[in-house]
């Protein structure tokens, strides 16, 4: 019997997708046991040469910039040389000192992140907002572009809405999500189920003169065939100058922007943006689900700035205290709204201030207390409550009566002492969240869903009235500052200063921090108030920093890989929504833990045979050029800018320059020669972007960027994979490098 070649497909199919797999088992465990490729996400042991002589001056300097940045660039060992060590850390101590130009041009792209949080939820409704509308036909903004988007997000909620579940998502304002990891898609949708594109099936469209919904027989509905623009009418469209085109979009009906989508063919995508200015390309990405905008935005920035930002040690000192004051995208519909300002107006201004200032601003950001439902929690003696029970024995089934049961909530006075100041061990009891639940009760926001800021609000009526005693500290009746109090004491705690220092220890030094830095580091807590720039001085200068046994010690978290990759490789990401979608792959997506103890900044968290395939993957997916607006310059970066042979026949001696640019000292015997064995393997580089492809599409069912209209991709290629030449053997054997357990460590 004769076996066809098309029988044989699968078998061919799953030999490729191992190799790369293969490739980190030969790099990352003991030759021994790499015959057997790794098919479950096992724990693996990554290679490490310890360190046992003193830090040479290139070693520290390269410990300086893995440990403080996220990550070397091109040039930059080079000048912290020129400035010298204490210099350069004392200008990422004074960020407000550093030019940050070219950073912030990058977000020129997202005018809407500069919005107050008033004006962004204004102008890009919430799904809930939307949902009233649609409901009880209200008029829409006179204003033509935001008419235009509230009448397409309008058009949209009536082709979802009561289905199923999503009907029971709609009546709580919660997010029906999967879990953490598609962070730009499920996080953020308005119905669990909602499909990824308007079909034209059912839209409740056109506004009447008055400028509201036309009501129907049935249920408000009105039924269109949805049908396709033809292409010539497409390609009309865009053939407009931008002004043009983008005037008529906002005068498409919803039914004629329907259409106009769904005969949008993918290759036309760009066209359809090119030229439009930054707000208009976000108006033209907000005509259908203004959320998704809103949320892909934040989650780009927070990235962008890991990677961009001059200002690195405040970009570290972002990212850890937006972990350490944990929120998920995924609470409900109102959260990404708040993402934007929660890092810009409560975290950034005092990333590397006073802890004090810090704890409060994210006491009073609208983010977290939704979060932690310290939001909703009422008094059970206060005004509001007793007017609640009073209406609930004459109408128990109000919404005033609903609302007077959920009570005083605790989740945010426990969190508060037990992940945010004193440690699980800090010496607080239950009395103790009782107590600190009820001195912040009536810290809330304005009213978000019907229409308010959404800021921060102190409402006295669900104040709980009374002293109050907290770590056996009283505290009298004041209203609000009962709560300033109680983050005064928590702040300035022996407790505060030792977890926030070990916290603060793990994620520079070791997973295992000396006894005697967490004390010092401690001391200076305290005896500075809680100054972090003193903090992570004493850290800077202690010997524990700089001592052997911790360099190349830490294992880098998948943001951390993702932005030093980035960063290694010089890439110009042009669309970050990329690199964010990557992030869910790579297990770690921003805003994207549910739970409010943050991410493990731990190597046990992360080292797993799963997480190095995939993290291989993506690495030889960037060095090949395949990730949409990343081109790494191999040769340039090289220093041969003629792209001599060495492009098409890298030899041994190319492979130590490598070495020298992406991991700044020697690789391991092991991964340099799996890199020299492997390097000219054409299923390398297939077998990772057909794997990066297949987990994107299984990813990718909201995760649009920006430039996705009407849900559209490519069939087989992963969010911003792109076609293009076969990678050069220099770009795949760059890859490697970056993939090797030797770039994962920093």
């Amino acid at each position: 019997m004769t076996t066809s070649l098309k029988s044989l497909g699968p078998v061919v199919e799953a030999g490729k997708a191992a190799t790369v797999a293969v490739l980190c088992v030969l790099m990352a465990v003991p030759p021994a046991v790499a015959a057997v490729p790794t098919t479950t996400s096992e724990k693996v042991t990554l290679p490490a040469s310890v360190q046992k002589t003193p830090l040479t001056h290139q070693q520290k300097t390269l410990h300086a910039l893995n440990r403080l940045t996220f990550g070397p660039r091109p040039g930059d060992e080079q000048a912290v040389n020129k400035m010298g060590m204490e210099a350069w850390f004392q200008h990422q101590l004074h960020p407000e000192n550093i030019d940050d130009s070219g950073f912030e041009a990058r977000l020129d792209q997202f005018p809407a992140l500069k919005l107050s949080q008033e004006e962004l939820m204004s102008r890009y409704p919430m799904p809930q907002t939307v949902r009233e509308m649609a409901r009880n036909h209200d008029p829409l903004p006179a204003d033509p572009v935001e008419h235009a988007i509230y009448a397409d997000a309008i058009a949209y909620y009536d082709t979802v809405a009561g289905k199923g579940d999503d009907k029971a998502a709609a009546k709580t304002g919660e997010v029906k999500a999967n879990d953490a990891g598609d962070s730009m898609g499920d996080a953020m949708q308005m119905q669990k189920n909602a499909p990824a594109k308007m079909d034209g099936a059912s839209i409740d469209n056109a506004m009447t003169a008055d400028g509201t919904a036309p009501k129907t027989k049935a249920n408000g509905k009105r039924k269109f065939s949805g049908t396709p623009m033809s292409d010539d009418e497409v390609e009309a469209v865009l053939a407009l100058q931008p002004e043009q085109r983008f005037a008529k979009l906002v005068a498409m009906s919803p039914e004629e922007m329907i259409g106009f989508r769904r005969g949008l063919k993918p290759r036309q995508q760009g066209a359809l943006l090119k030229d439009l200015s930054p707000e208009q390309r976000e108006d033209v990405a907000s005509m259908q689900r203004p959320e998704r905008m809103v949320i892909a935005e934040a989650l780009q920035e927070r990235l962008l700035r890991d990677v961009y930002s001059e200002r690195q040690l405040q970009a570290v000192m972002v990212d850890f205290w937006l972990n350490h004051f944990s929120v998920y995208v995924g609470k409900n519909q109102i959260e990404p709204y708040l993402l934007a300002s929660y890092e810009r107006d409560s975290v950034l201004p005092n990333a590397l201030g006073k802890f004090e200032d810090l704890l409060v601003a994210n006491a009073k950001s609208p983010a977290m207390l939704l979060y932690l439902d310290n939001a909703q929690s009422v008094g059970p003696d206060s005004k509001a409550a007793e007017r609640s029970k009073r209406i609930s024995e004459v109408a128990p089934d109000s919404k005033i009566a609903k609302a007077a049961a959920k009570g005083l909530n605790e989740n945010y006075g426990r969190e508060l002492m037990e992940l945010h100041t004193l440690g699980v061990n800090g010496g607080y009891t239950q009395q103790d969240v009782i107590e600190v639940a009820k001195c912040f009760t009536g810290w809330t926001i304005d009213r978000p869903y019907q229409g308010g800021s959404g800021s921060f609000v102190f409402d006295a009526r669900r104040h709980e009235p009374g002293p109050k005693t907290v770590l056996g500290q009283m505290i009298p009746e004041g209203g609000v500052n009962e709560g300033l109090q109680v983050l005064h004491i928590l702040a300035t705690s022996p407790a505060t200063a030792r977890f926030v220092s070990t916290q603060l220890a793990v994620r520079f030094v070791s997973d295992t921090p000396s006894p005697a830095l967490v004390n010092r580091m401690a001391a200076t807590f305290l005896k500075t108030d809680g100054d972090i720039k003193a903090v992570l001085s004493t850290m800077f200068h202690s010997p524990e920093f700089w001592a052997p046994s911790v360099y190349r010690a830490k294992v880098k978290t998948p943001i951390e890989f993702m932005a030093s990759a980035l960063r290694a490789s010089d890439a110009n990401l042009v669309n970050p929504a990329v690199a964010v979608q990557a992030m869910n792959q790579l297990g770690m997506p921003i805003y994207g833990m549910q739970t409010p103890n943050g991410y493990s900044w731990k190597a046990d968290h992360w080292v797993s045979s799963n997480a190095l395939v995939s993290r291989m993957n993506f690495a030889l997916v960037l060095s090949g050029g395949h990730v949409q607006g990343a081109h790494p310059d191999w040769p340039h970066l090289l220093g041969d800018a003629e792209e001599s042979p060495m492009v098409t026949a890298p030899d041994s001696a190319t492979e130590l320059q490598l070495e020298s640019l992406l991991l700044g000292q020697p690789a391991t015997p092991r991964t340099r020669g799996t890199v020299m064995e492997q390097f000219t393997n054409p299923d390398t580089q297939q077998t990772a972007q057909q794997n990066f492809a297949m987990k994107a599409n299984a990813a990718d069912d909201m995760g649009a960027s920006l430039v996705r209209i009407g849900g559209k991709k490519q069939q087989g290629q992963g969010p911003g994979l792109q076609a293009g030449q076969p990678a050069t053997p220099l770009a795949t054997m760059a890859g490697l490098l970056l993939g090797s357990p030797d770039f994962q460590r920093r």
